[in-house]
């Protein structure tokens, strides 16, 4: 995949000893650029980005996107901007909604705000698609959203708005992606709010029947981390058509959790039968995602399928959970 980054360009990662925001910092250095990372290790690890430490062209602040003064200091002689510092997970928003708002809401914001006032070049934030709500019809289509089900899924529709606002207040110019359950290497399955892939992984390797909420029928657009990492990069590069707007990141395919756990029985060899347990609250029960715009304005092309991406990870899976 190539891209038409000056060689000097530099990076800011918030989120960056996250899942997501590690394997972001990683393929960054491995590209050959300046990275810094802001993380305050509420979820984050710090084995994520332990290799990194040393690296000349590798920055850590331990801070908060919740203090101003932090993302100044973040952002300062920043071009790009990688924002994933967030607080994910739909059952962690149900039970404290609160912090949920104060970082997700008043910390992007004040992310933002730096960026506009450092004069960074691009501000891409992870949105989710959760955003979708309750809307019914398959695909997703941006633009068409329904009642939204949980304050996580609040928040990222507010940064949306806030994005659109800033860009057109203010000039900065930001690009929202609506990730769809991604997954991959470095991926936390030990947190009660982990999510499915890493969950039943863990639970095949240790001959644990898993539990699965629901019937299992419920479905997802699964989306490889290394298709997140070249939307990313996508962004940043995007031109002006892009400003102010979001975009859906997907595969463009989709499998039931049942399909994606005899996946996983497969590939490791396993033949545990699943536990069924209740509805999850605030739930999407289908999640497909229509990817044309982003095709076409960010010229996103993801290269790694479901069956890929898990059988590119299930080695560091196994190797790591």
């Amino acid at each position: 995949m190539k891209y038409n980054f000056n060689q000097n360009s530099r990076f800011l990662v918030t989120g960056g000893a996250g899942f997501i925001g590690s394997n972001l910092a990683e393929e960054l250095l491995n590209m050959g650029f300046y990275v810094r990372v802001l993380d305050n290790f509420a979820t984050g690890k710090r084995e994520n980005i332990a290799d990194y430490i040393g690296n000349d062209r590798f920055e850590l602040i331990e801070g908060d996107i919740r203090d101003f003064g932090t993302c100044i200091e973040a952002c300062t002689r920043i071009d790009y901007v990688l924002h994933q510092g967030a607080l994910g997970s739909v059952p962690r928003s149900i039970k404290d909604p609160a912090t949920s708002t104060e970082v997700n809401v008043n910390g992007t914001l004040n992310m933002m705000l730096a960026a506009r006032d450092c004069n960074v070049k691009r501000f891409v934030y992870a949105s989710s698609s959760s955003v979708y709500g309750d809307e019914p019809n398959l695909p997703k289509v941006e633009g068409r959203e329904g009642k939204l089900l949980s304050p996580y899924a609040i928040t990222k529709h507010v940064n949306e708005l806030y994005a659109r606002n800033i860009y057109e207040l203010y000039g900065l110019p930001t690009v929202g992606l609506r990730y769809f359950n991604v997954f991959g290497k470095k991926q936390d399955p030990h947190s009660v709010y982990a999510a499915v892939i890493p969950i039943f992984v863990k639970k095949l390797l240790n001959d644990e029947a898993p539990v699965i909420n629901g019937d299992g029928e419920q479905s997802r657009d699964f989306t490889y981390i290394k298709n997140v990492i070249q939307a990313n990069l996508r962004a940043c590069e995007a031109g002006e058509e892009a400003f102010g707007e979001a975009f859906n990141i997907a595969f463009h395919d989709r499998a039931t959790i049942n399909q994606v756990y005899y996946k996983l029985c497969n590939l490791l060899g396993k033949s545990t039968e699943p536990v069924y347990g209740p509805d999850r609250p605030g739930d999407i029960r289908h999640s497909f995602a229509n990817i044309d715009k982003a095709k076409k304005i960010l010229k996103y092309s993801p290269e790694h399928s479901l069956d890929a991406g898990l059988e590119e990870a299930i080695e560091w899976y196994k190797d790591n959970l």
